[in-house]
């Protein structure tokens, strides 16, 4: 049985971030502990590969938890909050604000987080926590058990389970009291009615959309479309879908934002007069598929073809999944921890990243979220360290 002075449950994001933090500023005996046969599996695929981290448009509005207040606190106005764990390299920013490591390689950020732990901290992999015992002693499924003083739980979501990230974490928070809020996947693809789409599987689009659900905010984005045979997807998809997560609606797709309904409708009219081709009229203003299904659904009328071309809705059925989902909406009671993102119920045990209440918009915001939490939490700790009350 061996003995350290804080153990990690979970080597993603915020548990890597998290020993980074804590090994460069103290002598502590540190060790994380992965269910997986690698850590920072998740992270090596954030951002389509290329390794979206943060946004420099970082505001607790771009965030759902039960409370906002302490996110806010967490997250802080600047961008980098948390990026600090990764030493001497560049970060760049593309038009939407979105920040990626210069080299645009997501597993360049894992090598860089296992580089500054390196002879600095114990990790053990393939040994899945089953039992986390007050005092604290770690359990997992092979019997191994490691003891320690300090425990950050750090072991994700439901989301994307070919990660480790399976939901089956909550159940050692919850034997300490803790509660969990209703689940549901984020950032996912939609299921839609696709009988007036079924001829555009795989084109992609640039669009805005706008989500309308019964008694949710109605959220908009522009950017990608992309048309499936179960529905949408896409990043702008991906960011309207929190509207989704637990209710049907509408989905409205304008597929010319750049433009409003008066010039397009000069153009058409134009064309009409010049030859009278109903067939071809939106050939050049969008993919001609898409031409031609807004055309069978609005009739052979210009200005229902317009009101089409703006407002194209889709009725949404749900949507892909925890297993196609990128985070979890809802987690471990943001109530049940304190300001410090402690235990409200068990002294020195800890939490961070998307296992609490805490998702974010699409463009780096809960990998912001997970870095940040991470190092808040790690300060805290050696905060009590200092004062030797560990």
């Amino acid at each position: 049985m061996e003995n350290y002075d804080v153990i990690i449950i979970g080597g993603g994001a915020s548990g890597l971030a998290c020993a980074v933090r804590l090994t460069e500023k103290s002598g502590l005996r540190v060790l994380i502990v992965d269910s997986g046969k690698r850590v920072g599996k998740k992270l090596a695929a954030t951002g389509n590969g290329q390794g979206n981290i943060s946004n420099s448009n970082i505001s607790a509005d771009n965030y759902r938890s039960g409370n906002k207040a302490l996110l806010g606190k967490i997250i802080g106005a600047d961008c980098a909050c948390g990026l600090q764990v990764f030493k001497d390299t560049l970060f760049t920013e593309d038009d939407r604000g979105r920040i990626y490591p210069a080299s645009r390689q997501a597993s360049s950020l894992v090598d860089m987080l296992l580089s500054a732990l390196s002879g600095r901290c114990d990790i053990v992999l393939g040994e899945k926590v089953t039992f986390v015992e007050s005092g604290f002693k770690v359990k997992t499924a092979t019997g191994k058990t490691f003891c320690s003083d300090c425990v950050v739980l750090a072991a994700g979501g439901k989301a994307q389970k070919q990660f480790g990230t399976d939901g089956t974490s909550y159940a050692l928070a919850e034997a300490f009291g803790h509660t969990v809020t209703r689940l549901s996947p984020s950032l996912v693809q939609l299921r839609t009615d696709t009988f007036d789409i079924k001829g555009l599987k795989g084109i992609r689009a640039d669009c805005s959309v706008k989500a309308i659900a019964e008694g949710e905010e109605p959220k908009e984005y522009r950017g990608d479309v992309i048309f499936t045979d179960y529905g949408v997807s896409g990043n702008a998809v991906f960011s309207v879908s929190p509207v989704f997560s637990r209710k049907t609606g509408i989905l409205e797709i304008d597929f010319l934002p750049d433009f409003g309904e008066e010039e397009i409708m000069s153009v058409l009219q134009r064309r009409l007069y010049v030859k009278s081709d109903f067939d071809t009229l939106l050939c050049g203003l969008v993919h001609n598929q898409i031409g031609r299904a807004v055309i069978k659904r609005a009739g052979n009328d210009v200005k229902s073809v317009v009101g089409v071309l703006k407002k194209f809705t889709l009725s949404v059925q749900g949507t892909l999944g925890f297993d196609y989902a990128q985070v979890t909406h809802g987690g471990i009671d943001m109530n049940g921890v304190k300001d410090n993102l402690e235990s409200k119920f068990c002294p020195n045990l800890y939490f961070a990243g998307e296992i609490l209440d805490v998702d974010g918009d699409c463009g780096g915001y809960n990998l912001h979220w997970a870095f940040a939490s991470g190092v808040y939490v790690a300060d805290d700790i050696l905060k009590k360290t200092d004062n030797g009350t560990t």
